[in-house]
């Protein structure tokens, strides 16, 4: 089957929500709607406190190209933009908190019925930045940047993601299984966007069901292709050498090999989009792991809090220790059961006690697992002992910031070393100095 150099093998641990329908999660008293839940500039708030809205409202406009909106999750009163803890940074973030009022009333001219394969390609274009569309498999990058390639790399090759290869998470598997004409239709819009006759579709092997789906519904223009069970399978650089055989260089982007991915989600989110001009305010989220007294797939709306989430699932069971936005191997662990869904918050997992390995770690013994595990060919063994002494330029000639820090390396390693905690502090002391660096010329 088709696959790509490198890559683990861990536990699926899929089985608590594969079989699950999606349920959507009724409303809440209060949302907290992040202002920054995308790669790029921070979006600017359009509301002040006092201010009334209604669903699918403006609350922010992107400040610049790479960036992104955000829209009312429901109708409300606005209580303020406040400071509230980011569940991917940690960090004090502007949010701007609502207060419902029950009535889910749409704001006006929303959603209406459109046809988006009579319109232009800059016309859908505009309607995805809009919406404040953005990759929803956790990497948030706007998504209308990456409809917009440069005229010197123009897109040939258009890949959908339904891998979903990250442990326990199960959103797009059920996404394909219940509304496959929603990422179906959604892959033709990019496909009109892109001026492609052809697209792929690739599903993970164990996956048997959603290929049956997809094979039966897809037109002819898309085909499906069945890939090996490995992870990181679903990540951008891995899916193209495994389907295309086209590799992104270093440094470089999908675009830069004419080839573009979106996962399930997203596809579904354009035609949502496209079709209706409803904006991104709901996503489906796997709800799940040993410490969740009931695991679920639900569609909940962006800026509904931790605790509302948690209780909508049954709580947690006693000996819950941890709880992650994401799956395991690159998601975010939080400290504070008062963050929010975002929009790339594809999984909430509730760890038990059992599921946590408290040890700590040793120094590298060389061994060279990590080596054999790197997706990317990197020397994670090297870039760990840089880390652990914050040598962050030394780390730049070895290739840091092509790691994608999808945590194979950390997973083989027998010193239990955090290398992708290391590798992201390095990064992070990079982007610190680079701004500084801006702000004195």
């Amino acid at each position: 089957m088709l696959s790509f150099r490198g890559g683990i093998h861990p536990p699926g641990m899929k089985d608590l929500v594969n079989g699950r329908a999606i349920e959507s999660m009724p409303l809440v008293p209060l949302y907290r709607v992040l202002l920054q839940q995308h790669i790029g500039a921070p979006a600017r708030p359009v509301v002040k406190a006092g201010d009334v809205v209604r669903k699918g409202q403006v609350l922010s406009e992107p400040q610049g190209f790479v960036s992104a909106s955000v829209h009312a999750p429901t109708s409300g009163k606005v209580r303020g933009v406040e400071e509230c803890i980011h569940p991917v940074t940690g960090l004090a973030s502007p949010c701007v908190v609502i207060e419902a009022d029950g009535e889910d009333t749409w704001v006006e001219g929303l959603p209406s019925e459109l046809d988006p394969f009579s319109m232009e390609g800059s016309e859908l274009v505009s309607m995805v930045r809009s919406s404040g569309i953005v990759g929803m498999g956790g990497a948030t990058f706007p998504t209308h940047v990456k409809l917009s390639p440069p005229k010197d790399k123009p897109i040939d090759a258009f890949i959908i993601n339904g891998v979903e290869c990250e442990p326990y998470l199960a959103a797009d598997h059920r996404l394909m299984l219940e509304e496959p004409l929603r990422v179906i239709s959604g892959a033709r819009v990019v496909m009109r966007i892109l001026g492609l006759s052809d697209a792929v579709m690739a599903i993970e092997a164990n996956k048997p069901d959603a290929v049956d789906v997809m094979r039966r519904e897809v037109p002819g223009s898309i085909r499906v292709e069945v890939l090996g069970v490995k992870y990181p399978q679903g990540a951008e650089k891995q899916l193209i050498k495994a389907v295309l055989g086209r590799e992104v260089p270093s440094g470089g982007l999908p675009m830069d090999v004419g080839a573009l991915v979106h996962n399930a989600g997203t596809c579904a989110a354009i035609w949502d989009a496209c079709s209706s001009g409803i904006p991104l305010i709901e996503r489906v989220t796997s709800v799940t792991g040993s410490g969740i007294r009931e695991p679920k797939n639900i569609r909940v709306r962006i800026g509904t809090p931790l605790r509302d989430v948690i209780e909508f699932c049954g709580g947690v069971e006693e000996d819950a220790v941890k709880v992650i936005f994401g799956g395991p191997m690159m998601g975010i662990a939080q400290y504070s059961m008062d963050v929010s869904v975002t929009k790339g918050t594809s999984g909430v997992l509730v760890l038990g006690s059992r599921d946590v390995d408290r040890s700590s770690y040793t120094s590298c013994i060389s061994c060279g697992r990590c080596v054999d595990a790197c997706p990317m060919g990197l020397l994670p063994n090297v870039l760990s002992k840089l880390g652990e002494r914050s040598m962050w330029e030394e780390a730049l000639s070895f290739n840091l910031m092509d790691c994608i820090e999808c945590g194979s390396c950390a997973y083989v390693c027998p010193a239990r070393r955090p290398i992708v905690h290391f590798i992201k502090h390095m990064k992070a002391l990079s982007r610190e100095a680079s701004a500084k660096k801006r702000q004195a010329v």
